[in-house]
């Protein structure tokens, strides 16, 4: 950047990057444009999390706002930021109108994280025993919104090479709207990691309030694992995740080797010293952070498309991919078995991980649209009528009903 700038990031939550992919990406988020120049202020209206990263120790303000109360607006104009990004779009929805009225000016930046109407239609169509086809989406209601929100900001970032295919040919956005930016990793470091002798066990990662990770423990559980224990009688899958509930813990069974583990300490560890990590994911959207991490720590995979879309082809995975619960076992169990079909498939991640996440492949182009944006901002809003369209009227719309919320709260404080 030429100048410093002012960067307010609204986060749906506080960033925990030890508990989830989204908080890890939200923290390289935040490195990038702090080494690029930008004063970063974050701002959330969530409550307090003990697993939440200390932004102020790495000069970044913060601060607790409220959902539909006007100090919010005189906050944003105090601040004055030159760019505003809104944490998924619930967020753009609850503060996008208030940005747009105190500091026009501002570049309005979407961080979508995935789509999470893709998400909600597959979950229907697996939950209704349907295939996915990209027209059940118009038939979820959030789709309507996301794809809003996506066309009133000036910029969303698109984690996925399979939704930025989405969005441009299902739904036509402009892809003057739409930055593609994966995962931003650093280079593998394959002699850091233990090879197919130093490692044992299976083991399975996932933040248990995400709907699909839960999901798919209970496929495990309930069909993949038994097959993979008949082959393998005396092997353990670690199960590993932030927030689990009574009934997560209640699928414990060390008879079973089905072993509920909780909160990893270090994801890096336990992937270092695991052999083959199970994703059988069933619905979802994105880049699944599990899988990618795992390819960074040499761990080979078995998956589903769902699992891998996004990431690599079918036959170019560190592992394997399949949809079946048998074939997924079988498969489990050849990579688990195999040192030679193991070891080929711990150097397919290494150049994966090379080939499409490297940060230094993005990071230039990142702040060469963020200049082109701030230097060219009206003719950029001039192009996307729709998207001021949206905006005009969908600020009126939501700026009455705040008020209106507020009032509300005003009342039943003052009946107190």
């Amino acid at each position: 950047m030429n100048q410093e700038c002012k960067l307010l990031i609204i986060g749906k939550v506080w960033p925990e990057p030890n508990s989830s992919a989204a908080g890890g990406r939200m923290m390289e988020l935040i490195r990038i444009f702090q080494e690029n120049g930008f004063e970063i202020t974050f701002v959330t209206a969530a409550s307090e999390s003990e697993f939440a990263a200390d932004l102020t120790q790495i000069e970044v303000e913060t601060q607790t706002i409220q959902l539909n109360d006007s100090s919010f607006n005189r906050f944003v104009q105090d601040l004055s930021p030159d760019v505003v990004m809104f944490d998924r779009f619930m967020t753009e929805e609850q503060f996008g109108w208030r940005v747009a009225e105190e500091c026009p000016k501002a570049v309005r930046i979407l961080d979508t994280e995935d789509l999470h109407c893709l998400r909600s239609a597959r979950h229907k169509a697996w939950k209704d025993g349907e295939s996915f086809h990209p027209a059940q989406l118009y038939d979820i209601n959030i789709t309507k919104r996301e794809i809003a929100s996506i066309l009133r900001c000036d910029l969303s970032f698109i984690i996925s090479e399979y939704e930025m295919d989405l969005l441009i040919n299902q739904f036509k956005v402009d892809e003057s709207l739409l930055f593609y930016l994966p995962f931003l990793l650093s280079p593998p470091n394959p002699g850091q990691n233990p090879g197919f002798d130093g490692r044992v066990d299976f083991m399975s990662i996932g933040n248990f309030l995400h709907e699909p990770n839960w999901n798919a423990t209970l496929w495990l559980k309930e069909q993949i694992w038994p097959l993979i224990r008949q082959n393998l009688p005396d092997a353990n899958l670690n199960i590993c995740g932030a927030y689990p509930t009574r009934k997560v813990y209640q699928l414990h069974n060390e008879k079973e080797g089905f072993l509920i583990h909780g909160r990893a300490e270090s994801v890096s560890e336990v992937m270092k010293q695991s052999k083959v990590l199970l994703a059988p994911l069933r619905f979802g959207a994105g880049l699944k952070g599990k899988l990618v991490d795992a390819m960074q720590f040499g761990l080979p995979s078995v998956t589903t498309k769902i699992g891998a879309e996004g990431i690599a082809t079918v036959d170019h995975w560190n592992g394997f991919v399949s949809d079946s619960p048998e074939e997924f076992a079988n498969k489990a169990v050849e990579l688990y078995m195999d040192k030679q079909t193991w070891e080929i498939a711990q150097s397919r991640g290494y150049e994966i991980i090379r080939q499409k996440f490297l940060k230094t492949d993005f990071e230039e182009n990142l702040i060469s649209r963020f200049d082109e944006l701030l230097t060219h901002l009206t003719n950029h809003r001039k192009k996307n009528f729709m998207g001021s369209m949206l905006m005009h009227h969908f600020q009126q719309g939501s700026k009455y009903m705040s008020k209106w919320i507020e009032e509300k709260n005003s009342m039943k404080s003052l009946k107190k």
